[in-house]
This record gives structure tokens, sequence and C-alpha cells, in this order.
């Protein structure tokens, strides 16, 4: 029941060449692996599969950056004068196309066909190619999309993100990552304690508003190819927000209060936090009892009786992060990896040093794609097994 992607090629000024162009730079010292992570046993899970990509910035282009991974066919359509993130620099660097374009945009637009129309004028020509695509995905503000273009085919899934949702007082409010950080709480218990308050060092809820719409899109495929139905999708950035509050939102409804802030420490379990050790920060991370007494072996740190469950530890946290802070600022994180070998633990690493990490070595991490360094997708999927005959 799924549209077969049409052989003809429309006329549309492109930015960039489609995913199926991909090459290698040969002239690179790094060592990498043609960008396509699922093709060698899969190939492409869903080829076939046609994808209009109308959004903008990071949610939208993150999960059709995702859905292009698995094998589908994204076609993006930028106004002329291109994505937000495309100036979202410095850093600039030699993008896709061979042009200066912003590290950002890079981030989440690779294994597309880029064309530029502009939906004001060109209304008809958008139309017509969402007539040839199974899936449509945007993210202007509710209701924008339909004024512009008219009632969309209702054989096509339209997956709609916006900052607040489709219904509700703040339907109409524009909304940025860092905004909804604020208003979601996020930032309410993120930071160091009395501290001004701190976002996550990425765009958090954009990065899960993007997994989540690519969640969606997955399962109204499923739904089409099992009934002939096209679902609409009304995904906000609000709703994606205040479901990973998880367990910190579950704690305020059971205990009627407020987390708060607590930097690196967790609310519910301890020792679980960041240690200053003689060359930088070492994160220790204990979840369980048994755990407990390894790291007490380990760092032959004191260990008393009513400190045997999680619960005497979270409830005598001062004295136990005091002691286990003082045996670890006498060792260096190396020597910490290495004696607490078992225990989840872990340097505190910038960037370039995650990046350059063994196992990112190990795990191609990072990869090209039309000659640019890229992130590669974190799905990896085995060679499939036969069912028997």
């Amino acid at each position: 029941m799924l549209r077969r992607i049409p052989s003809a090629r429309r006329p549309f000024q492109r930015r960039s060449s489609s995913k199926f162009n991909r090459s290698i730079n040969k002239g690179s010292r790094r060592e990498v692996q043609l960008f396509r992570t699922l093709r060698g046993y899969m190939g492409g899970i869903l080829e076939g599969i046609r994808i209009v990509d109308i959004s903008r910035i990071l949610a939208g282009p993150y999960a059709t950056q995702m859905l292009a991974d698995l094998g589908a066919e994204v076609i993006k359509i930028e106004a002329p004068w291109g994505d937000d993130t495309r100036h979202w620099g410095p850093p600039f660097t030699t993008g896709f196309d061979g042009k200066q374009v912003a590290a950002y945009f890079l981030s989440c637009n690779r294994g597309k066909e880029i064309i530029t129309i502009d939906l004001k004028r060109e209304a008809n020509e958008v139309l017509e190619l969402i007539k040839t695509a199974d899936v449509v995905v945007e993210n202007f503000r509710p209701g924008t999309l339909e004024r512009l273009l008219g009632p969309l085919p209702k054989d096509v899934i339209l997956c709609s993100i916006s900052a607040y949702g489709a219904t509700g007082p703040r339907r109409d409010e524009p909304g940025y990552d860092v905004a909804l950080q604020a208003r979601s709480g996020i930032m309410g218990i993120t930071g160091e304690a009395g501290g001004a308050p701190v976002k996550v060092g990425v765009a958090w809820i954009d990065v899960i508003t993007g997994l989540n719409a690519g969640n969606a899109i997955l399962a109204a495929l499923f739904h089409k190819q099992k009934t002939g139905e096209c679902m609409r999708i009304d995904l906000s950035l609000w709703d994606s927000a205040i479901a990973a509050l998880v367990n910190q939102a579950h704690n305020a409804l059971a205990s009627g209060k407020n987390p708060k802030p607590m930097g690196s420490a967790h609310p519910n379990l301890v020792p679980y936090r960041a240690f200053e050790a003689k060359d930088g920060w070492f994160v220790i991370g204990v979840g369980s009892d048994n755990q407990w007494l390894t790291l007490v072996e380990a760092l032959g740190i004191e260990n008393r009786d009513s400190w045997s469950t999680n619960e005497g530890r979270v409830n005598g946290r001062k004295e136990v992060e005091a002691i286990v802070s003082n045996a670890v600022s006498s060792l260096n994180r190396r020597e910490l990896e290495e004696k607490l070998a078992g225990i989840p633990c872990a340097p505190v690493n910038t960037v370039l040093e995650a990046l350059s990490d063994p196992q990112s070595m190990a795990r191609n991490a990072v990869t090209q794609h039309k000659g640019v360094d890229v992130l590669a997708s974190p799905l990896r999927f085995m060679k499939p097994s036969k069912g028997e005959e």
C-alpha cells in the first residue's frame, strides 16, 4: 500500500545531489567506511519510501536524516535564503555541495536531496511533489502549512512538529529549545545548587523531539501498510520535554516537592556524580549495593552498616560523598579507571576526546558523507539470520 518512488524527476533546483551519490574523500587521513550503515545487510529498510521535508533547524531535519539513514529518499525543501542553521556559525566549513556553511547545518542534513522553492510563490509545485510522497514533515506554527498550500492529499502521512502542539493555550506561541528547556522545568533541575539556571549542552529537546518524530513516522508507515490509512501526527517540543522528565517528574508527583538542581549528582542514588581527581574530573556511578562494596574495597574507604543500602547512602549523602571525594582526589583518572573496573565510571572528557576515544574509532562514530566528516548513525544492524524454510 505504500507508494513507490516514481522514476521521473522534476526539474527542481538542487542544492546538493541525492543520497544515492554518496562518496568517500580518498585523500582523507581518517580511515572511514562508506556511509551506508544498514545497506550492507538490509538493502535499505525504508527503500522505496519518499519523504518531503519542509522542516527547518533541528527537530524535523534530525528526524528525516534518521529516516534517510534507514534508506528513505528524503527531499528537503528550503526557501531561497536557505535553512536558518546554514548561517548559525561560526564555525563555518565546507558543506556537502562544496560551499561554505555552518557546521550546525551538517549535523542534521546529510543524505538528503535539497531543493530550493518559495512556498508562497510556488505552492502548486510543492503540492505536486507532495503527491508523490509517502510522508511530509513540517515544523511551521499550527495551521500555517495548510494556509500556504491548501488541503494536503489524504493519502500522505503528515508529521507536524511545533513548539507546543496543535491544541492548548500556547498553540500559537513560538519556541526554541532554550525556551522549552526553561518552561518545561529542565533548567530548574540542571546546574549547581544555588547557581544560575543552566541548559543542557546540546539542543536536547530538539533531539528528543526528532527521535520521537522518527518513531511516530515509522509507526504511521506500518499502520498504513496494514490498513491503507494515513495518519496525521501532532508532535511538540513541549510534550517531548515533559515526557523526558521521567524519574524527576515522578519524584515530584510522589513527594509533592520540586526536585532541585544537584550538579552531576543523582536524586535517587549515592555515590553517583563527578569527583575531582588529581588530573581532572571523574564520574563514579554506583547503582547497586554490590557495586558499592566493590567501590569500598577498591578505594579502601570506610563502610558503615547504615550505608549498606542505597537508601542509607542517600540519607547519608554528604558524608558518603565526602569520603569518596577524599579518596578520588589522591589518584589520577587512569588509576581510577584501573582500580574501579566493573563499576560504571569515566573521565569527564571534552568533545574532541570523546570523538577520538578508541571506542569511537572501533564503532566508526565519525564517518564521511560527500567528503565531509559527519557523525555516523548510531544504529547498528547485525546480519539477519535466515528463518527455517
